[in-house]
């Protein structure tokens, strides 16, 4: 590889590091470093990897495809295809970050961020209240509808960065190399990264994160997983009045709560994946037929909320795409979560950066597939690109020819030596 080739690569490492951190300030510049990177990736004529999901990958994308080709109005589904752009960070970060300090610093740098993030979001919040409480409204009623979102459009794609910020940070606190001196600065970043996803109210996320640090603690300090139940009822009864109601809206919900909206968005669901089992009825379809499948038992006006999608991945791509589809979607998952435990059962005892990575991006995995009960979290492109990257780093943590130093002093392959 020549000394061009040598430093485009270096420019397409490190727009690949930024793409893949920048997620968290928004969407679009971390769109832009994707492009430039794929560019410059392109031009150093480096090999292009992906992780051994790529077949459940290949065949979902497929799945997409055939569906919007026999969709009533296949132009309305375009721009599930051009989401086809963001599994592009997949082969980025798994072609490029080939370095595991690489990935380390990226995850810190996401804790950084998304503390940052968290402090916005810790504003907003005091903003919302004060605004509650000049209208003269009831804080909880207000404040269901216009939850803080930091640096996004909307609460969940705000809370679910959060969480995997959190998730991966626990992980690499538990079960990575020790941090040192520096332990005084993740500790306080952890706490804003709770801190957030409390204040952000989206409980789908609050079980997400539950499971997820469940998993964490349970293979860090096993005893620790009785405490659970201990610290779940002392932050209830600390919690302001606000969150203890949002918390006991899980199973007494208040009219502004969402529980009957996603009833009905479940119920019809259902009857389109009975009518359209196969291909489903397309990309977008979900939203454009929505009334036309809604159970004739179901009163109207039906309670407020979104009924743009599902709120749930797993019924939303199966009336979207098909059955087939969403079973290919479902394979993928459980096979991350396969790998990933081999990999762990493999390693040597004791901390380092490819135990984190795996057992994080298997939280990772546990959460989203929890969340997924509840909303269409991976149709979501910010969220799908933080779960891409968590992801192709933990592939690259089974890569026993990825190195433990920093890319400079270990070049990557050429064409011709690359296996």
């Amino acid at each position: 590889m020549d000394s061009r080739q040598s430093q485009l690569l270096r420019v397409a490492r490190w727009l690949a590091f930024a793409s893949a951190a920048s997620i968290l300030i928004g969407i679009a510049p971390s769109q832009i470093f994707l492009g430039l990177s794929l560019a410059a990736l392109f031009a150093s004529r480096a090999p292009l990897r992906l992780p051994r999901i790529k077949l459940p990958l290949a065949l979902f994308l497929l799945g997409t495809v055939v569906s919007l080709l026999l969709s009533d109005d296949p132009a309305a589904g375009l721009p599930q295809i051009r989401k086809f752009y963001v599994f592009a960070e997949l082969l980025i970060v798994f072609s490029l970050l080939r370095s595991l300090a690489m990935v380390r610093a990226l995850f810190l740098t996401w804790a950084g961020v998304g503390a940052f993030t968290a402090v916005r979001g810790c504003i907003q919040f005091l903003a919302k209240v004060q605004e509650a409480h000049r209208l003269g409204r009831n804080f909880y009623d207000f404040y269901v509808g216009e939850r803080i979102t930091g640096f996004t459009s909307h609460w969940n794609t705000y809370s679910a960065e959060e969480m995997f910020a959190l998730i991966m940070l626990v992980s690499l606190l538990f079960f990575g190399t020790s941090v040192g001196k520096r332990l005084w600065l993740w500790i306080p970043c952890g706490a804003l990264l709770a801190l957030a996803i409390v204040l952000g109210e989206t409980r789908g996320i609050w079980i997400a994160v539950a499971v997820a640090l469940l998993y964490l603690v349970w293979f860090w300090r096993r005893w620790m997983v009785l405490l659970a139940p201990v610290v779940l009822l002392a932050a209830f009864f600390l919690a302001p009045a606000a969150v203890q109601q949002r918390a006991t809206s899980i199973f007494r919900p208040k009219d502004v709560d969402s529980n009957q909206f996603r009833v009905v968005t479940w119920r019809t669901g259902l009857k389109m994946v009975e009518r359209h089992p196969w291909f489903g009825l397309g990309p977008e379809e979900v939203k454009a037929q929505f009334n036309d499948y809604v159970p004739a038992d179901i009163p109207r006006p039906l309670p407020s909320g979104w009924y743009g999608h599902l709120h749930n991945i797993y019924l939303h791509y199966a009336a979207e795409r098909g059955i087939p589809t969403m079973l290919v979607l479902l394979w993928m998952l459980v096979q991350i979560l396969v790998d990933f435990r081999r990999g762990l059962i493999a390693l040597p005892p004791g901390p380092g950066t490819r135990r984190f990575l795996l057992h994080g991006g298997i939280a990772m995995v546990l959460a989203t597939m929890t969340e997924g009960f509840v909303e269409l979290n991976l149709g979501d492109s910010e969220v799908l690109t933080m779960f891409l990257v968590v992801t192709a780093c933990g592939y690259l943590a089974l890569e026993p020819d990825v190195p433990a130093g920093w890319p400079e002093s270990v070049p990557l392959p050429s064409p011709s030596t690359a296996p």
